[in-house]
């Protein structure tokens, strides 16, 4: 796919036309943060149902198998990065959700998290980590959108140094609680305006944004190290991953990748 020289005019757009659990052009957190495809891949996995109280030791049995069955899914997907794939083995997706939704974890789907949020496809997170992993392997990372922290947790077993800012009070309360209860101390949340990045603790080797803006906010873009990768998705009501590559100080390169579907990135605090 041809590359293109981004330009460094480009400034962070805020989008106020989707409200907290509400869509943009559709867009929902019943079938956000998804891949768009035109061939469906089953969601269910076929197994036992899985025990629904958090942190009890009965969660062992049937999630090792159902995580397991969503690894080898995720490989027959495309996902080849082997340090992706076993850290999906080992986080507990359903730590993350809601325990009415629990038996879903391992679905190929995303699930809500409350306050118009997604939980992302497994797929979706697989694909975006291991994209910033495709030349080198990153050691300081940023991600944008902590949500309920699962993704987080994915990169604290890939990354040495995992900062990840949310700007819904709740949500980072409800991360910070469910990272602390599975022991994941190299998370360092934050709770903030995820488009103005970390400028404070920036460079970055490597920024996961996981909502869709207008634009890529240039905030993000200069906070990458010379060398580092940014993925995010782009557009309104068609949207593309997006992996960004700085090549200079003011120089950046981009490509267009799947088609998916975001839940609006939005400026500012949720308290």
């Amino acid at each position: 796919m041809r590359l293109r020289q981004l330009s460094p005019l480009c400034m962070p757009v805020k989008d106020n036309r989707a409200g907290v659990g509400r869509g943009l052009h559709g867009i929902t957190a019943s079938n956000s943060n998804t891949r768009i495809s035109a061939t469906r891949i089953p969601n269910r996995v076929a197994t036992a149902p899985l025990a629904t109280s958090f942190g009890s030791e009965n969660l062992g049995l049937n999630s090792d198998r159902m995580r397991a069955t969503m690894v080898e899914r995720l490989h027959s997907q495309g996902i080849t990065n082997e340090q992706v794939l076993a850290a999906m083995q080992v986080i507990p997706r359903h730590a993350f959700v809601d325990e009415a939704l629990a038996s879903r974890a391992y679905d190929d789907a995303s699930l809500p998290i409350g306050h118009g949020q997604t939980i992302s496809q497994p797929w979706v997170v697989a694909r975006m980590i291991a994209s910033v992993c495709s030349a080198t392997m990153p050691s300081r990372v940023l991600e944008v959108g902590t949500g309920c922290g699962y993704q987080a947790a994915v990169m604290s077993h890939v990354f040495p140094q995992v900062h990840s800012i949310e700007r819904i009070r709740a949500l980072y309360d409800m991360a910070k609680e469910r990272l602390r209860t599975l022991r994941l101390t190299k998370v360092r949340l934050v709770h903030g305006d995820g488009m103005l990045g970390l400028p404070t603790v920036a460079p970055f080797d490597a920024i996961v944004v996981a909502a869709a803006g207008i634009r890529i906010p240039q905030a993000l873009l200069l906070q990458l190290n010379v060398g580092g990768v940014l993925i995010a998705p782009e557009g309104s009501s068609a949207q593309r991953l997006v992996r960004v590559t700085r090549t200079g100080a003011l120089s950046w390169d981009r490509q267009e990748l799947e088609e998916v579907r975001f839940v609006p990135l939005k400026a500012g605090l949720q308290v």
